[in-house]
């Protein structure tokens, strides 16, 4: 489902913000100058992922009567779900 609203790219600047998070925590922990910037590359990675999230729901094609279909081309069936 992820490959069908092409999220990959979110889900992972998410993955590396969460990371970049747990080591500016380890480095604060231990007092290593320039930890901060670590902080900084989280936020960073944080707004990546939102902006990439929105962006199926802003450039999705719409048809006559405005509803939205994500990608024409691709049918997702109920066993390939599970």
């Amino acid at each position: 489902m992820i490959k069908v609203l092409k999220l990959q790219r979110a889900v992972i600047a998410l993955i590396l913000g969460v990371l970049a998070l747990v080591a500016y925590k380890i480095m604060d922990a231990n007092k290593v100058d320039g930890s901060i910037y670590v902080l900084e590359a989280a936020g960073a990675f944080f707004i990546l992922g939102a902006i990439l999230f929105l962006y199926p729901v802003l450039f999705a094609k719409k048809d006559k009567e405005g509803n939205v279909e994500l990608d024409q081309d691709i049918v997702v069936t109920e066993d390939e779900v599970e």
